[in-house]
């Protein structure tokens, strides 16, 4: 007898299968295939909540990275020196005639007298950008109030300097002293001797460097070694081969080659011989560690502050550090615990564009709080530069709007009149079957083919500039029309038949019907998928190249004729820069880009929202 007891608690009764109610399904067979349905539900459901999950996370991890990397950007460090600006070093009646430059550096000099010889001097005038001089001269021309007095003008550092104060160059850390210490002087070699071992962060260091080397030293050793033994067994072979060797010509061509090998090998003893006396001064070093040793720029640098001085320490034991005053000491008196102290540089010197000497120098600066971070306004207002500090995305902001202005020119009326025609007007016949066929298929047209159509008609057939926002603006019209079209045609679509119906009912003929009525009721539609299509090009950087608007631009263009590039290629170009200040502000330009795409879907969110009618 078949059971069709109501359980729906779906428990286990007889054959029954739990989790699945009885009295439906009434074999056990089908209450099986119903659970394993069931189980493929779930299962279907799990996955999507995971490929939602990996999706989220990855997005997440890209915008952290991205407003991680960028955020720096938007801020910039300008040292503020007081600068000589009276009728004798600027004439009033030519403001940009005078030599900014040495001014700049006049008052760098005056901020630090110790930086007296031509060296010093060099280090110090670096850690102000190189346009430093265009931007005062500028400011001085725009402000005349300027003239006539000493009062401090702030100049923006140069880019490493900017990062090392921003923390990006070198990780530092503090090492508190416990002792008193003697100083043996205020400037050049200065020796600071502690009461106790003050100085196990830099033996351990040392160590750590000795060690590595050591390791890295008896590989090479070991190599070498295999080197020898190989050059030593081929020779073998060859003079093996040239003893019975009877032709001439092999005789003369075999002993060459010995001889070469034999040469081989003695360069390799000689190296090996020189590794191992090597290594074995290293090994002497790390086994009498405890009683010092020199510091190298491979290994972190450390820094002593002592008595208002900065001293590099070159020499070190565990109570004593010899070094370089990069910063003179007001004294050479004793100074108690807890007055002086280490500092030490993660990053060692050789793996870094910033010398410790800029580095003293501008904690100099820091701690004279001549330094002040400001709104990076060189950043939105200036073209672009090879200096990173003087680059900035208004000339491809400028350059973006005039090529979105030819596309919208081109694109919209283009586009919605095909969509209308198509739509309303065209006879449904093989031929317009064809064309909506060959749109849809140009939608999905990898955009760096329109760039080559773009190369090979606009360019090379009609001549147009290049690098111009009215060529690139022609090109991304072609890529966005089918997006308008398709977009244009749904929202026709999506107008009921009985306002068409009801206009001709009154008399309104075909196009009047059209215009006056189906048009302004499908536009939101319209308008949504044009700002959409826009959004698309505004991002597009493959076609653009093909075309050349990957040029250098420095001036802004002023018009859609002007050499330009636009966002998506100055970020293209940023990225490929070797300086590190630049991969911060292509992170910034980046998120500016994401807030106008942003922007613009918001804005089809609003007017879809706005405008949208339910029937």
């Amino acid at each position: 007898m078949i059971d069709i007891a109501q359980d729906t608690a779906g428990s286990a009764i007889g054959g029954r299968v739990k989790g699945i109610p009885s009295g439906v399904h009434t074999t056990d067979e089908a209450r099986k295939r119903l659970k394993k349905r069931y189980s493929m539900e779930a299962r279907f459901k799990a996955y999507g909540i995971g490929a939602i999950a990996l999706a989220a996370t990855f997005l997440v991890l890209l915008l952290f990275t991205i407003v991680g990397s960028g955020l720096p950007a938007f801020t910039y460090n300008y040292v503020n020196v007081p600068l000589n600006l009276s009728a004798d070093k600027v004439d009033p009646a030519n403001p940009a005639g005078a030599s900014y430059n040495k001014i700049i550096r006049d008052g760098l000099k005056a901020e630090l007298p110790f930086a007296s010889d031509r060296k010093n001097r060099r280090v110090l005038y670096s850690l102000v950008s190189s346009g430093a001089n265009v931007i005062l001269q500028k400011q001085v021309v725009a402000d005349t109030s300027m003239l006539g007095g000493t009062g401090p003008v702030a100049i923006p550092l140069s880019d490493f300097a900017d990062l090392y104060v921003k923390g990006l160059i070198t990780q530092k850390n503090e090492i508190t002293s416990s002792s008193s210490a003697t100083v043996s002087g205020t400037e050049g070699q200065v020796t600071i001797t502690a009461e106790k071992p003050e100085f196990g962060a830099l033996i351990a260091a040392l160590k750590s460097y000795y060690e590595n080397e050591i390791t890295l030293l008896s590989d090479k050793i070991e190599a070498r070694g295999r080197s020898e033994v190989s050059v030593n067994t081929k020779i073998t072979g060859l003079e093996t081969r040239l003893k019975s060797e009877k032709d001439p010509l092999v005789v003369q061509r075999l002993t060459a080659e010995v001889e070469s090998n034999r040469e081989a090998l003695e360069k390799i003893k000689s190296t090996l011989e020189t590794r191992k006396a090597e290594l074995a001064a290293l090994q002497g070093h790390l086994a009498n560690i405890e009683n010092g040793g020199t510091l190298n720029n491979k290994m972190p640098s450390f820094f002593v502050n002592v008595n208002g001085g900065t001293i590099k320490a070159e020499k070190v034991t565990p109570t004593s550090v010899t070094g370089t005053a990069f910063i003179p000491l007001s004294s050479d008196a004793s100074v108690a615990a807890g007055q002086w102290g280490v500092e030490e540089l993660e990053t060692p010197e050789s793996f870094r564009k910033f010398s410790d000497k800029e580095i003293a120098y501008t904690d100099y600066l820091v701690s004279k709080g001549t330094i002040e971070n400001e709104w990076n306004s060189i950043f939105f207002k200036s073209g672009a530069s090879r200096e990173p500090e003087m680059a900035g995305i208004w000339g491809a902001a400028v350059g973006s709007f005039w090529t979105m202005l030819v596309t919208l020119s081109l694109s919209f009326p283009i586009g919605v009149a095909a969509a209308i025609y198509l739509e309303e007007f065209a006879p449904k016949n093989r031929w317009t079957h064809l064309i909506e066929v060959n749109i849809n298929n140009l939608a999905a047209v990898p955009s760096i083919v329109f760039g080559l159509l773009g190369l090979a008609v606009f360019l090379n057939v009609f001549g147009l500039p290049r690098s111009a926002p009215v060529v690139g603006g022609m090109v991304l019209a072609l890529m966005t029309l089918p997006t308008i079209i398709i977009a244009s045609r749904a929202a026709l679509q999506a107008v009921p038949p009985s306002i068409r119906e009801a206009a001709l009912g009154v008399g309104a003929s075909r196009l009047q019907a059209v215009f006056h009525h189906v048009l302004p009721l499908a536009m939101p539609g319209i308008l949504t998928g044009t700002i959409i299509g826009m959004a698309q090009a505004l991002g597009e950087t493959a076609p653009l190249l093909m075309i050349g608007m990957v040029a250098f631009i420095v001036d802004i263009p002023a018009s859609p004729v002007d050499p330009s590039t636009v966002l998506p290629v100055q970020i293209f170009m940023w990225a490929d820069f070797p300086e590190p200040a630049f991969q911060q502000k292509t992170s910034a330009a980046i998120m500016v880009l994401l807030g106008f795409l942003i922007s613009m879907n918001a804005i089809a969110i609003v007017l879809r929202k706005r405008f949208e009618r339910r029937w």
